[in-house]
């Protein structure tokens, strides 16, 4: 990666995608610490579906949303996610990995600008496609830690390749 400082509004607009990413993820991990401590003890399911919604009738408007979207977006699976005040997160480990590396993806290119071989965006994913696709086609059984680390990387990179395409995007503005 080479690093240089980049046009006002790239930088402009991935500040904006940080402190987006940042709350967003804030958000995620606080959740659990905005209801009682013991609401939700068991969120499992399936992507796509909306299975708790039930669960958060009792719920103030701002972790309702973010445990409805959880809900939707998130197997929520329990042993796949963590706990805090006695509460399941609104999503499982590899999503709040994901969330982690783009907030810091995102925190690095908002300060930096380079150009990203592809080859390793590729490399990057690879982990997270290995261990998620061993768990969804054989009996392999990830742990969490593993499962934080693989996301995170993921969530790293694909910030970087984000981040690129609007450099890319800015530079071909600028050209016209």
């Amino acid at each position: 990666m080479v690093s240089m400082r980049f046009p006002r509004i790239t930088s402009t607009v991935l500040f904006a995608v940080f402190i987006a990413s940042v709350a967003w993820t804030a958000l995620v991990i606080t959740a659990p610490l905005m209801v009682p401590s013991g609401t939700l003890e068991d969120l499992s399911g399936v992507v796509g579906g909306h299975e708790n919604e039930g669960q958060f009738d009792q719920l103030s408007p701002l972790p309702h949303v973010i445990y409805w979207l959880g809900d939707a977006e998130c197997h929520q699976i329990a042993d796949r996610s963590l706990f805090l005040n006695d509460n399941q997160m609104p999503f499982c480990v590899r999503d709040l990995g994901i969330f982690v590396g783009m907030a810091l993806g995102f925190g690095l290119v908002t300060f930096y600008r380079y150009k990203i071989n592809p080859i390793f965006v590729l490399v990057g994913l690879v982990p997270i496609g290995i261990d998620g696709g061993l768990q969804a086609l054989t009996s392999y059984e990830s742990n969490n830690s593993l499962r934080m680390v693989t996301g995170f990387v993921a969530g790293f990179v694909l910030s970087l390749m984000l981040a690129h395409f609007l450099f890319v995007i800015q530079e071909d503005r600028a050209k016209q």
